[in-house]
């Protein structure tokens, strides 16, 4: 009886214990169980997946479950309600979780359970259509902003031996993507159960992210040798940035002492010279002196260390340009593709044509940028924003369904390839004792220029081409105004790293 009931139970148990056995053993490949990678690229695929359980919910209840004009008017009160004021706390949060380095595991578990509390809160809301949904909505946005703005701080604490950043942010990447494709299909069968359950599902994921964040590494907390950076572009800017953040701590410049009386020893010339012009001329050779001595305090104390440089800034504002347009597009094409859909499909099937299209290009991007394994990233950035540029047009020019799903591939591709590359400047270019802030307040920036992105999509008319122009604009500007100082970046490449 007891060997049947072993059986019975090792049975029950396999299909579970399985797969998590799979996962395991992928996810710590090649010392990231070591060195705790492996627990945050599992923590981050539960986020993934509790966030689109979230995402099943809403979409359910705000997009699909009313007409089209009705769905705008809530997406519209939506921004206003939450992902307005998330511009306002973006600001805010990112340097709030740079000066607490000490509670990142806390700052993550915090994210986690203030969701998994909203997600019950949300459960009743939905059911009932009140006005709660909104506030509610609005601490998940800023909490799952929160969590992405630490675990971009936690990477680099995390990495195994020999690992470059940009291959330990794909597997991260990758994880979260794979994770929430696995999610997408549950939430909505639990939601066919009732509009609660997707809701219920995360909630649980939430609570279990909890948890997972506890198990990470104690290192994660710790802030040594780490110091904020300053997202400055070029020479001016990072010779202000000393100004503001050095000097003060400066040491005095002594003044040059007076000169020597003329003697008689001296030309007949020399002590002929008007007062004034000596006054002068001493008034120069002081001033040369305080500036000289000023460059001098910039280079011994180390001028820059704590800016990113013009190469990581004009990749952020590249990066920047490419997450607005993702926005917009996720935003624009939901409405117009409920309103238009594909041909011969329904609105659902054409929409999730589209979020595959971008999904399979955004998990593409990921593996193509951990097997270039950051080969000149300036040029890899110009080139797949360029070419993202060329699509954008064409499907302005050309628009149709295919066309359309050939965009949103192209987008999810540049947008994860191009955020790579960001990872690789900022791990070249960036001194190790700032690399951590400057991760987290570059993902502050980024979030932010999406959520601009969205509040554009939701305005505009429902005119395919007329949409696609403007997001095809948002890219261009991005590109046009980045490529000149991306290519003479890549000309210089890295001969003159900055170290700590």
């Amino acid at each position: 009886m007891r060997r049947a009931a072993r059986v019975v139970g090792r049975a029950l148990r396999t299909p579970v214990t399985g797969p998590a056995r799979g996962i395991r053993k992928v996810t710590h490949a090649q010392g990231a169980g070591e060195s705790g990678l492996g627990r945050l690229i599992e923590l981050h695929g539960v986020n993934g997946a509790g966030d689109v359980m979230i995402t099943v919910a809403l979409a359910s209840t705000v997009f699909f479950s009313v007409p089209t004009d009705e769905a705008r008017g809530r997406v519209a009160l939506y921004l206003a309600v939450t992902m307005l004021p998330f511009t306002l706390l973006a600001p805010v949060v990112g340097p709030l979780l740079d000066r607490l380095p000490h509670g990142r595991r806390a700052a993550m578990a915090g994210s986690m359970l203030a969701r998994a509390v909203l997600a019950l809160v949300l459960s009743g809301a939905v059911a009932t259509g009140s006005l709660e949904m909104y506030p509610a909505a609005l601490g998940v946005l800023v909490a799952s902003k929160a969590y992405g703005v630490v675990r971009s701080a936690v990477v680099p604490r995390l990495l195994p031996q020999g690992f470059s950043l940009v291959k330990a942010n794909s597997r991260v990447t990758l994880g979260g993507l794979l994770a929430t494709g696995v999610a997408a299909p549950v939430g909505a069968g639990l939601q066919m159960i009732g509009p609660g359950w997707p809701l219920y599902g995360a909630c649980l994921l939430f609570l279990g992210g909890a948890f997972l964040s506890f198990r990470l590494p104690p290192k994660v907390d710790s802030a040594r040798g780490e110091r904020r950076a300053l997202l400055a572009a070029d020479e001016q800017h990072l010779a202000a940035a000393v100004d503001a953040c050095w000097d003060p701590v400066a040491e005095p410049v002594a003044e040059p002492a007076a000169e020597p009386a003329a003697t008689g020893a001296e030309p007949a010339a020399t002590g002929a010279e008007p007062a004034a012009t000596g006054a002068d001329r001493s008034d120069g050779t002081r001033n040369r002196g305080r500036e000289k001595d000023r460059d001098k305090e910039r280079r011994r104390k180390g001028p820059g260390l704590r800016t990113v440089g013009p190469a990581v800034t004009h990749a952020l504002a590249a990066n920047a340009c490419v997450r607005c347009q993702s926005g917009f597009l996720i935003f624009f094409l939901a409405f117009l593709l409920r309103e238009h859909p594909l041909t011969g499909q329904s609105a659902a099937v054409s929409l999730a044509v589209v979020g595959v299209a971008a999904g399979a290009g955004n998990a593409l991007g990921t593996a193509v940028g951990a097997w270039l394994r950051a080969r000149a990233p300036e040029v890899i950035i110009v080139t797949v924003v360029g070419t993202l540029v060329a699509v954008a047009v064409s499907a302005a020019v050309f628009f149709g369904a295919a066309v359309v799903a050939v965009l949103g591939a192209v987008a999810g591709f540049t947008q994860a390839l191009a955020k790579l590359s960001l990872d690789a400047l900022i791990q070249r270019d960036v001194p190790e004792l700032v690399r951590t802030s400057a991760f987290a307040r570059s993902e502050t920036l980024l979030q932010m220029a999406w959520v601009v992105g969205g509040a554009i999509g939701i305005a505009l008319p429902l005119r395919g081409p007329l949409g696609l122009s403007v997001g095809a604009l948002i890219v261009a500007l991005g590109w046009l105004t980045t490529v000149r100082a991306l290519m003479a970046s890549a000309r210089r490449g890295a001969s003159h790293p900055r170290v700590a």
